[in-house]
């Protein structure tokens, strides 16, 4: 979808209830259906987008996120369909739209069409997969492509899915006439009373197969095991959900197949933190190294870095090091890793070492010294994110 207000394309104001949003959505989906305006081409524009302006709105997650970014979507670039086969929430057809929203044209004269009678029988649509996909702080890191094995019905070749002898033409059902309902009225002393029931002869699909595929045995799809790659893009997070279309089960005799939901999980770095986009590192150093100084290698996301302490180290000391951390994933912007300093303190020594240090505990140089500008650990982590 384009970065639009979608409350503007709903005609509703920004604090709008959910009653309201329903009711704007309805009348401009009736206004601007593709069967009240057949070959109009701005019309089925406009009824896509108030279709995905409602998905949003109507959904209280998405609708937050909107409210407090302007557009919803784990991809950078914003708004529906986003980078590598991921989308959020735009529909590829009109089906999927007539499947998602039927509910609404219930006693308008357009429900025929989403109840899968009449003459726009709308397609199937497969069932969905779902899988969860563990990953490193360095796969969140860089980016990673991951090969999953999935055992999915895909459509028969064979008979390219429609259930026929080598995709030869299928029968409409004569009994329905195509309709796939058998409707009936009935004279009672209250008047006249409709009932409709599926077919029998097409048990609801409106067609007859004279010839059955050999291959799926007329069911029009095949189980398979396939190995795909999904490509993750660097900055998600735990529990997010990406996914990608076409690639969940094929539906039974043709139409359009189900999506594949990825889950994301992480694995707990032994060594680095994460805390949204920042990374964290304790660092551990010696007493002598924090008064005379140091210089350290430390591990980062993407190999060492090395950092110098200076003499007079305190422990508590926070450094960052600038865009260390995870890329955002909207694709602006780039978290630190903060360095914890720890200066540790032996709990066993010798003789002489305890002689030695008896000798210093008496300098002046070595007595705690309370500074007036020394900060508290939260007003450190306070002014690590200062402009």
């Amino acid at each position: 979808m384009e970065n639009k207000d979608l409350y503007a394309i709903l005609g509703v104001s920004r604090d709008a209830k959910p009653d309201t949003i329903k009711k704007a959505y309805r009348s401009l989906a009736l206004k601007y259906h593709p069967d009240k305006n057949p070959g109009d081409k701005h019309a089925e524009e406009q009824f896509k987008k108030i279709a995905e302006a409602y998905d949003v709105l109507s959904d209280p997650q998405k609708k937050q996120q909107y409210d407090l970014t302007g557009h919803v979507g784990a991809m950078p670039g914003g708004g529906g369909r986003g980078q590598r086969g991921y989308t959020t929430y735009t529909y590829a057809t009109e089906e999927e739209l007539f499947n998602k929203y039927g509910e609404f044209f219930q006693g308008t004269g357009f429900a025929d069409m989403f109840s899968g009678t009449g003459r726009r029988a709308r397609k199937q649509k497969g069932s969905d997969l779902q899988i969860k996909l563990t990953l490193t702080l360095q796969d969140i890191a860089q980016g990673v492509s991951k090969k999953i094995k999935l055992n999915r019905y895909i459509t028969c070749q064979a008979c390219k899915g429609n259930g026929a002898h080598n995709g030869t033409e299928i029968a409409t059902c004569s009994k329905c006439q195509g309709i796939g309902e058998i409707r009936k009225v009935t004279n009672t002393f209250l008047g006249a009373m409709a009932t409709q029931s599926i077919c029998d002869a097409c048990h609801g699909t409106g067609k007859i197969i004279k010839k059955p595929c050999a291959t799926c045995k007329s069911e029009g799809r095949i189980q398979q095991e396939d190995v795909i790659t999904i490509d993750i893009p660097a900055g998600v997070k735990k529990g997010m959900r990406l996914t990608m279309r076409g690639y969940g089960h094929a539906p039974e005799k043709g139409g359009i197949p189900g999506n594949l939901h990825i889950i994301i999980d992480e694995t707990e770095d032994p060594v680095l933190q994460r805390e949204g986009n920042n990374i964290h590192y304790q660092l551990h150093i010696s007493f002598i190294e924090a008064v005379l100084g140091t210089e350290k290698e430390i591990p980062t996301l993407k190999g060492t870095a090395k950092i110098k302490l200076e003499p007079g180290t305190q422990s508590g000391k926070i450094l960052r090091l600038a865009r260390k951390g995870i890329q955002n994933i909207e694709g602006y912007g780039q978290g630190d890793q903060l360095v914890h300093v720890q200066v540790w303190t032996p709990e066993q020594i010798t003789k002489e070492e305890k002689t030695i240090l008896e000798k210093l505990k008496a300098s002046p140089n070595f007595a705690p010294q309370e500074k007036k500008q020394d900060k508290t650990f939260f007003e450190k982590i306070k002014s690590l994110f200062k402009d």
